[in-house]
């Protein structure tokens, strides 16, 4: 895997790359680290590109693509991490687009075309989405010059956020024609990187590692044995720190209980969590970045995407369970350049939380082999097993912990013993959230459509759909379109919380070789070792917080960062202000309790 830059560039040279970042973009210069990353992308090579947060990692593919003419395809993991950076480009007059579930079929349709037209240099899109309808057909015969996959750690299951939907990718570029990939994330080790280059069949890649050291960004660590010590811990790094702030908490439950204990220490704070509905989601993210309000509480759902350049504090109420997302997040601080604290409130306990989510996440044998033999058990001639994972877990409670069973599909499924069926594209189970007047009162004028599609729901189930019921969505009257129509309209009513929803029917098809056989094609001793992974992970981020060197040190080496020093002179162990930690660590038995 090359690691040095190509010089030859068919695109354009690095100078006319730095007058189309001022032209369209404002900057006069790129950062050293995007450099080579640049020049790589413009050569028209493969390219792994690994920033930090705030390190500039869209613009080494956004310059390139604007260059270049053709359409580049972004995959992006979340609905509002591509929303942020398209109305970003719009907002600069530049032609780019995205494609999720919050459009209408006409509207995705239309995108589509404006792509096929040449009006598009840069089309957004979610893995999932090349699986709905011609998507990838349209792309492919559209032309597809350059493939980046952004937050690219989670098609690693080495990477801290792994998401099964980013394994399709590679198949996905092969789908496209095999063009030329560009793969980029802020937060991956020497082994994750492997990982990705693997997984996206990279050709010869160009690996950019760097801007790891944000010496503007000064770490702490504050130990504290109870919440009560880190509220007051948490009130007294926002009082000593003038400017906007973060603070990451790991629920939703403590987002609301830590925003209503700043408030009441009169700090002006909004809570911002998934639970919340969008109106409210964005009436805090509003607040956060207008100033209205200085300090947002919020799970990592925020902050991806988000351009406030001016956080001057960042602080995680508790250990993350990584370094890889504890450095993505406090990295969201001091994106301006300027002084900004990074305060990590530690508790021993943190730990044993996920410790638990490790242990839930990891199926060891016997519980797979249970598993494999209650699907077989229910699985018709054909090897379909109709039987949804809640029933599954329900039936395997005395054999198997609830919890493992759904560890044990996956890898069922990801040694090639079965697949998930997904459920009917037309059928689903709807259920009514709203009741009729709020229905009546907000569904008027240019709504009228939705409010029709409720009291068709409603006539084809009664009262039922109160509880929830399945519906039938190609058996609804004409004039709605069937399942292709009603779904996005369903979505939104869903985001506003008018109905819930979910796909219906679907379940588990089994492998006959593997039923015939009678054998588990699994790798067991791979198995044990992703659970050592995952600890090992966990270990270097309560060692990063029971370091008694360098903070930064400790983290770029973690990262493979090639500018590591032994002592950064900013972070509490190199200023020596770091408060006394708890005299030892509980005992294992009451770490047992503790899980």
């Amino acid at each position: 895997m090359s690691t040095s830059s190509a010089t030859a560039s068919p695109f354009g040279t690095l100078t006319d790359a730095r007058a189309t970042l001022a032209r369209c973009f404002g900057y006069a210069d790129f950062r050293k680290p995007q450099i080579p990353a640049i020049e790589a992308v413009m050569a028209g090579r493969d390219a792994l590109i690994v920033l930090p947060t705030g390190g500039g990692k869209s613009l080494c593919f956004q310059v390139p693509a604007l260059m270049r003419g053709g359409l580049t395809v972004v995959i992006s993991p979340l609905i509002s991490l591509m929303k942020d950076q398209v109305d970003a480009l719009e907002r600069r007059g530049l032609p780019a687009a995205f494609i999720n579930s919050t459009l209408g079929a006409s509207a995705a349709a239309d995108r589509l075309t404006r792509a096929q037209r040449g009006e598009l240099s840069l089309l957004y899109l979610a893995p999932e989405r090349m699986d709905a309808g011609r998507t990838l057909e349209r792309l492919r015969d559209i032309g597809v010059s350059m493939l980046a996959v952004d937050e690219a750690h989670c098609i690693s299951e080495w990477g801290h956020d792994f998401r099964p939907s980013y394994r399709r990718i590679g198949r996905i570029r092969h789908g496209l024609g095999n063009p030329q990939t560009v793969a980029l994330t802020a937060t991956a080790t020497p082994s994750v990187r492997d990982d990705i280059a693997r997984q996206l069949q990279l050709h010869d890649p160009v690996v950019v590692v760097g801007g790891f050291d944000r010496t503007n960004l000064s770490y702490t660590v504050v130990a504290t044995r109870t919440q009560a010590k880190k509220d007051a811990a948490a009130i007294a790094a926002i009082r000593e720190h003038s400017g906007p702030g973060i603070v990451y908490a790991p629920t939703r439950k403590a987002v609301e209980r830590i925003t209503h204990v700043l408030t009441k220490a009169r700090i002006g704070a909004v809570a911002y969590h998934a639970g919340l509905d969008e109106a409210h989601r964005r009436r805090a993210q509003d607040a956060f970045m207008g100033e209205a309000s200085r300090v947002i509480v919020a799970t990592s759902a925020f902050g991806m995407g988000i351009d406030k350049p001016d956080v001057r504090l960042v602080v995680h109420h508790a250990m993350p369970g990584t370094l890889e997302s504890y450095y993505q997040e406090a990295g969201r601080a001091g994106r301006d350049g300027n002084p900004s604290v990074c305060v990590l409130l530690h508790a021993y306990p943190d730990r044993f939380t996920h410790e638990y989510f490790i242990d839930g996440a990891h199926a060891d044998r016997t519980a797979v082999e249970r598993t494999w033999r209650a699907l077989r058990n229910v699985a018709t001639a054909d090897g379909l097993a109709s039987i949804d994972l809640d029933t599954l877990a329900k039936d395997l409670r005395r054999q198997v912990n609830e919890r493992h069973v759904a560890a044990a599909v996956r890898v069922l499924a990801r040694a090639g013993c079965l697949l998930v069926e997904p459920p009917s594209a037309a059928r689903v189970f709807v259920r009514l959230l709203a009741t009729p007047a709020r229905i009546a009162a907000e569904l008027t004028g240019e709504r009228d459509y939705e409010r029709e599609l409720l009291r068709a729901l409603w006539r084809a189930v009664g009262r039922r759909i109160e509880d929830g019921a399945s519906i039938d969505l190609d058996g609804l009257p004409p004039g709605f379109g069937g399942a292709m129509g009603t779904l996005p309209v369903l979505e939104r009513l869903q985001a506003e919380q008018f109905v819930q929803i979910a796909r219906d029917g679907g379940g588990f098809r089994l492998d006959p070789r593997c039923v015939v056989e009678n054998r588990l094609p699994v790798d067991w001793d791979e198995l044990a070792r992703r659970r050592v992974v995952d600890m090992d992970r966990l270990d270097a981020m309560q060692g990063y917080a029971q370091t008694r060197s360098c903070r930064r040190a400790f983290v770029l080496r973690y990262f493979g960062d090639p500018d590591v020093r032994p002592t950064c002179g900013a972070c509490d162990r190199c200023l020596g202000t770091t408060p006394e930690a708890p005299a030892r660590a509980p005992t294992a038995r009451r770490a047992a309790r503790h899980a």
